[in-house]
């Protein structure tokens, strides 16, 4: 039988331009195996070593402890506390960056839920160390969960898409500008709760995605250096992480600034969702030179 899971694994992970899979896979693998590592350590009686060991994964509020382990701003985020933690993550992050991945690409995705990751970490510290309000909770506080860069990944999707339309239990039809912004909104409340540091998260994420796609509209792609160094480790010899890329490489070389004015022009008076799929295409290749 793990033989059998194994295997699906691997082929899931091979799938060309699934950028979004290998995310969930990765939060999963992770999950599992602290999940794993925690049982074992617990019943030899060494959990102080676990939780030593998670605490240097985790992203701690204090700087003077962050500059001894400056990976905590990317393992946070692919850390998760429990199951449910995990569960709701990972169903957000599919259901929304599937919008991103079939409309504008692998790649943003990719970009979207790393770079909101980081910047919903940063965010973080920064405010637990500026507002005194946060004072007597710099030294203890610590933070785990890859909601930042969900939260990064909806708003960006209900940016590019606003009038996207999911249907709920017991709700019937929503547009997902709506579910944003309810979930912006509920995070923004909460900032002085318990859980303010994740809040904070959460709002420096929604943030980014909502930036990013604003200025990959207007031709500037923040990811590109995101992707540039997934390429630095990547097998694809092509130096590109997206279906997209080589399929277009000519195209890129063609496209007038006057067509791209004309598709901007395009989005301010229809929204995006108004351009054709070739359009979104070219849009998408200018973002990249």
């Amino acid at each position: 039988m793990a033989n059998f899971i194994i295997e699906d694994f691997r082929n899931a992970w091979n799938k060309e331009n699934n950028g979004l899979i290998k995310i969930i896979l990765i939060n999963i693998i992770v999950f599992v195996s602290m999940s794993i590592l925690e049982v074992f350590v617990t019943l030899s009686g060494l959990s102080e070593f676990f939780n030593s060991f998670l605490n240097k994964l985790m992203l701690p509020a204090s700087l003077k402890v962050f500059i001894f382990q400056p990976w905590s701003l990317i393992t946070y985020f692919f850390l998760h506390m429990n199951f449910m933690h995990i569960l709701w993550n990972m169903l957000f992050l599919y259901w929304f960056g599937k919008i991103i991945h079939n409309n504008i690409g692998n790649n943003a995705v990719i970009s979207l839920y790393i770079i909101g990751g980081i910047i919903g970490g940063l965010s973080y510290m920064a405010l637990f160390n500026i507002i005194p309000f946060y004072d007597n909770h710099i030294s203890e506080s610590l933070m785990l969960g890859a909601s930042a860069g969900v939260f990064s990944v909806v708003v960006g999707s209900a940016t590019l898409l606003p009038n996207y339309t999911f249907y709920l239990l017991f709700l019937g039809p929503v547009r997902i500008k709506y579910i944003a912004l309810f979930y912006v909104l509920l995070s923004f409340f909460d900032v002085t709760g318990s859980n303010g540091g994740g809040e904070i998260a959460h709002l420096g994420g929604a943030l980014i995605g909502y930036l990013y796609i604003r200025q990959l509209q207007n031709g500037v792609n923040m990811g590109q250096g995101i992707i540039d160094i997934i390429n630095l480790f990547s097998n694809n010899k092509r130096g590109g992480y997206d279906k997209k890329e080589e399929d277009t490489k000519e195209m890129k070389k063609d496209i007038s600034q006057d067509e791209i004015d004309k598709i901007l022009d395009k989005i301010s008076e229809s929204g995006y969702v108004s351009l054709s799929k070739k359009e979104k295409e070219k849009l998408f290749n200018a973002s990249k030179k």
